[in-house]
């Protein structure tokens, strides 16, 4: 690729943070490099032509292509930064191929503390948390410890002994994200609590620290105020979500190589430029063409992320089409990423076969996304479909690449037919009453409080129908005509697509 198209491709890099590899004209990656932007960061090494260092200028002149894998924060980008690098071990990548540094959290020395990610631990008096080997743990400590035990993140001059630094607090203080200490709406002491809160959280203290926070709970609700003991609750409630989940560091677990074999086979069976790091899989359900859904559920590191699921309500459709709606929920998805700049898949996985897969590659098309890999799944012969081939791949059973796309296949699978049945039953318990001539709203939330369910109004005779104050003679009928439907709806359990 010349410097004109490499350029061009720059330009489409989303301002976000992520990682970014370079590969020469045979294909290899040379070097891997982590970034707080993507597009400015990449786009810094075509600025000038003059390198102060040789070595330097003769990475840009190798440079061929570049491919990006976007993340949700600069903090996981240097995890995965730090495991691309031990597995390819590029050219250029010099301090990262000798020696392991995975990411820390520092808790800073300051009279008014923050806390930074860094992969030097140096002699300063702070407090080092890690390093972290799973970019999820990182990612769900720095999430929880953001949303309760937050901390500034101003880099400002702050002293407990000298006047207010702001006259007014940032947004953090009005969004509940900061204590405001450069206004002096914070004493040191209080900011300490907190910050002692989180050094425990983050060397795995939780349940040392929900025994702190419950004795505060309680002597806040007997000072009646509610509101410091509801948010007291909901940070106890958080940590032990967070203790269920096993967080670990390189000290309390090794480096799982297990964890690297699915996506270094897709890698080499699909021909991908990088690992799959992150996966997308789409399916369609749907009931006889009714209450149609599209999901897409999300793997990152081999593992299901479901905070990161989505579906759609299918709009453009009508009857049963799983083609034009496997269309429509890929459009609708990734424009919503490209407005939203989120990350990007490595590999896209549809269940189906290759109809439906060439009705993805129209869509992703369609949206100047046919860089993507994607590929299609079937069910009975577990064969792979790939774009411009006639053949589909057929892998042993036991290839841990194929072993992957299956769990994410059934995955979607699963959110699929779960989402749709939401969505029918929803319907269903509404609809079909509301529908009724002379039945309001009101009138069909009496009958369901006092019935239960459709179902259990269904085996109701007319005439003990009929005696429900404001239902009669006329109108149970009604009903039970239109309720008619006890074998359909059994028949309903059975039929997604």
């Amino acid at each position: 690729m010349d410097r004109e198209n490499l350029l061009g491709m720059i330009r489409r890099f989303p301002d976000k943070p992520g990682v970014y590899l370079m590969h020469n004209r045979d294909g290899n990656i040379i070097y891997i490099g982590k970034a707080k932007s993507l597009k400015k960061r990449v786009a810094s090494y075509f600025r000038h032509s003059g390198f102060a260092s040789p070595r330097l200028a003769r990475l840009v002149s190798d440079i061929s292509d570049i491919s990006t894998i976007r993340t949700e924060s600069e903090a996981e980008a240097m995890v995965l930064e730090s495991r691309l690098i031990k597995l390819h071990q590029p050219f250029f990548n010099v301090e990262l191929k000798m020696g392991e540094r995975y990411p820390l959290i520092k808790v800073t020395q300051e009279d008014f503390p923050r806390t930074v990610v860094t992969r030097i631990r140096l002699e300063d008096g702070a407090v080092y948390i890690g390093p972290f080997v799973r970019t999820g743990d990182l990612r769900v400590l720095m999430r929880l410890a953001e949303r309760y035990f937050p901390l500034r993140t101003c880099s400002l001059n702050i002293r407990s002994s000298k006047p207010p630094v702001r006259e007014r607090p940032c947004m953090r203080h009005t969004l509940g994200l900061c204590l405001a200490p450069c206004a002096k709406l914070c004493g040191e002491s209080k900011y300490r609590e907190r910050v002692a809160d989180l050094i425990m959280l983050l060397q795995g203290k939780g349940a040392d620290l929900a025994g702190q926070l419950h004795k505060r709970m309680d002597a806040a609700a007997s000072r009646m105020e509610f509101e410091e003991a509801a948010r007291l609750r909901d940070t106890i409630r958080a940590i032990w979500r967070v203790n269920r989940q096993r967080l670990s560091t390189p000290a309390m677990s090794e480096e799982n190589g297990a964890e690297w074999a699915p996506l270094k086979s897709l890698r080499e069976t699909l021909g991908l430029k990088t690992l799959p790091w992150r996966i997308d899989g789409f399916d369609i359900s749907h009931t006889a063409g009714e209450n149609t859904i599209g999901v897409v559920v999300v793997f990152e590191q081999g593992m299901s992320n479901p905070s990161l699921y989505r579906r759609f309500n299918i709009r453009s459709v009508e009857g049963v089409d799983d083609f034009r709606s496997m269309e429509e929920t890929l459009v609708r998805r990734y424009k919503r990423c490209i407005d939203s700049q989120e990350p990007m898949p490595q590999l896209i996985m549809i269940d189906g076969g290759p109809v439906q897969l060439e009705f993805a590659l129209h869509a992703l098309e369609r949206l100047d996304l046919g860089s993507i890999p994607a590929v299609a799944l079937a069910k009975r012969e577990e064969e792979i479909f790939v774009p411009n081939s006639s053949e589909p791949i057929r892998l042993d059973r036991t290839d841990p690449g194929l072993r992957l796309l299956q769990r994410v296949r059934d995955e979607a699978h699963r959110y699929a037919i779960t989402s749709h049945r939401q969505k029918r039953d929803k319907k269903f318990s509404k609809s079909v009453l509301e529908d009724i001539p002379g039945m309001g709203k009101n009138r069909v939330a009496q009958l369901l409080s006092r019935f239960g369910s459709l179902r259990a109004i269904a085996r109701l005779t007319p005439e003990a129908l009929a005696l429900v104050p404001g239902v009669g003679p006329v109108m149970a009928e009604r009903i039970l005509k239109a309720l008619d439907i006890s074998e359909s709806y059994e028949v309903l359990e059975g039929n997604n697509s």
